[in-house]
């Protein structure tokens, strides 16, 4: 037998001697509930629900009361052979349908087993007399069950009547992340979810499930009124009418997502601000309908909002940050990439209304200057992350008010920031010793000076883990080498630096043996012909 298997079934017998000594007299039982009548488990979360299938388990037949498992021919046609096949440690599959197989030559293959492991095969037998389901009370094993996740809840559904009733109760199902099963998710599988759960469910993930609709998430706000974290990106079929259920029923509501569900508008954040008053994240990027007069309800309904993301919503105005900035003085986190009509005024805005910003994208925003990166500087401390990527009017004079100023810079995403040069990296190198991410793409300015002082910074040693330099010209090897000292770099992006080579990264490699080094050398360019006296020139090249 496999030294794995020894050892979980000698914890088993331990387990079990626990039990046998323990005594009921001195655990306090609860009030037994009524045992919910049994049901099959494709009834439960509906028959388009792939979990059994990924299970890949027997279902249970609740007319023989016991599993239906044809146990693998190739145990053999005797009892000796069960035995044998148990005894030199054949694969699970073959002794788990030894263990659980109803049939009469398994029983007597069982009877065959050495004590230790019959006394293990009792204790975990899938009938309901099992010594498990009789020495732990009912809510220990619930309380068990709480931490296995779907799959895992629906293969023990289907051990025996007793584990059905407690991997399907409600109270197991605080937490249901479905986008594995996104491909199948019909909206009655989530009005099953919703009737099973109840006020128990907490949080729950339909990203990606392009099949649940406005009448199935009517149901869930009705039956789940105590949700607080509802993930519906990419559920397109989602419009007004979701959100208007999510107000009248789901007042607890504190996270949502509704990114690219484009048949959101204005009438969703109203209905949001009216009635979930404790949102505190909301992501409705890519609804491209939504404008000023959106922001400005939820604002003023959901005052205590932290994280807002408007990623291409490309209809708001420097109106809408004004009313963010009024309205929203616990904003950490904000989003407005490719929001192209944003400029300095609205900006500047959140910055003096919005004193606890931690993380700040703007890429994309190609109207804004140095007027941002100042007022950054002199409201928000704190900020740890800041991708201006694409802002080509950026300069060396407003990043370094910024470094000056915001030391607790953690990621900075300055592709195409054109204008930049190395008095930007000696900045950052003195004032930002927590810098992780730095993204240098398409700064042509760069040189292996900046890169120098970069790697003798205060954040070279512990904390710089990935620098992009990506179409970085005259980045050549000697960048490679300064970056040596950087114990903690993990990625390094070089693609199209076309100084670097080969030997170069070699050399990093051997100082820093786990970077992941991402470059492209092209090809090189083959040598005119030898053979022939033929010119290579068309007659019109000739005439020119």
């Amino acid at each position: 037998m496999p030294a794995e298997e020894r050892t979980g079934l000698r914890c088993c017998v331990q387990l079990s001697a626990f039990l046998s000594t323990g005594s009921a007299s001195t655990r306090a039982h609860a009030p037994a509930p009524q045992p919910l009548p049994y049901t099959n488990t494709h009834r439960h979360l509906g028959t388009s629900l792939p979990l059994l299938l990924a299970v890949g388990l027997p279902a249970w037949d609740p007319r023989a009361g016991s599993r239906r498992c044809r146990g693998p021919a190739s145990l053999g046609p005797t009892v000796a052979g069960c035995a044998r096949e148990w005894g030199r440690g054949g694969p699970a599959p073959r002794r788990r349908a030894l263990l659980l197989s109803p049939s009469p030559r398994c029983s007597e293959a069982r009877a065959a087993l050495p004590n230790e492991e019959r006394r293990c095969w009792q204790m975990f037998s899938n009938s309901d007399e099992a010594v498990i389901n009789k020495k732990l009370p009912k809510e220990l094993l619930l309380r068990i069950f709480s931490f296995l996740d779907v799959v895992t809840l629906c293969r023990c559904a289907q051990v025996s009547r007793a584990w059905n009733v407690l991997a399907l109760d409600g109270s197991n199902w605080q937490r249901i992340d479905l986008f594995d099963f996104q491909r199948d998710i019909e909206g009655r599988v989530v009005e099953n979810i919703s009737k099973r759960c109840g006020g128990f469910l907490r949080k729950l993930s339909l990203r990606g499930c392009l099949g649940v609709g406005d009448n199935a998430l009517r149901t869930f706000a009705q039956n789940c009124r105590n949700i607080e974290v509802l993930n519906l990106n990419g559920c397109t079929k989602t419009t007004d009418a979701t959100c208007t259920s999510l107000s009248k029923f789901c007042s607890k509501l504190r996270h949502l997502d509704l990114a690219s569900c484009t048949s959101i508008t204005n009438m969703s954040l109203k209905a949001l601000s009216e009635g979930c008053p404790l949102l505190e994240q909301l992501n409705i990027s890519w609804c491209d309908q939504v404008t000023k007069d959106g922001i400005q309800a939820l604002v003023r309904g959901c005052g205590g909002l932290k994280a807002l993301f408007l990623k291409g919503c490309t209809q708001l105005e420097d109106e809408a940050l004004k009313y963010i900035g009024a309205h929203c003085p616990e904003l950490v986190t904000l989003n407005l990439q490719t929001c192209l009509q944003i400029t300095d005024e609205g900006l500047i805005t959140i910055c003096r209304g919005c004193h606890k910003l931690q993380s700040l994208c703007a890429s994309g925003c190609s109207n804004i200057t140095d007027a941002i990166l100042n007022a950054l500087g002199q409201n928000c401390p704190r900020l740890r992350i800041l991708e201006v990527a694409r802002c080509s009017q950026l300069t060396d004079v407003g990043f370094t008010t910024l470094a000056r100023n915001c030391h607790e810079l953690e990621k900075m995403d300055l592709e195409e920031c054109v204008q930049i040069t190395d008095s930007t990296l000696i900045q950052l190198s003195i004032h930002c010793p927590r810098l992780q991410v730095l993204s240098l793409s398409h700064c042509e300015l760069i040189t292996d000076d900046g890169i120098r002082h970069l790697g003798n910074g205060a954040c070279a040693h512990d904390q710089l883990e990935v620098i992009e330099l990506d179409n970085c010209p005259l980045i050549t090897d000697a960048s490679l080498e300064h970056l040596k000292s950087c114990h903690s770099l993990e990625r390094i992006e070089l693609y199209d630096c076309q100084q670097i080579t080969r030997a170069g990264i070699k050399r990093l490699r051997t100082h820093l043996p786990n970077i992941k080094v991402h470059a492209y050398f092209a090809p090189v360019t083959p040598p005119p012909s030898v053979g022939g006296s033929r010119q290579r020139f068309c007659r019109c090249c000739i005439i020119l």
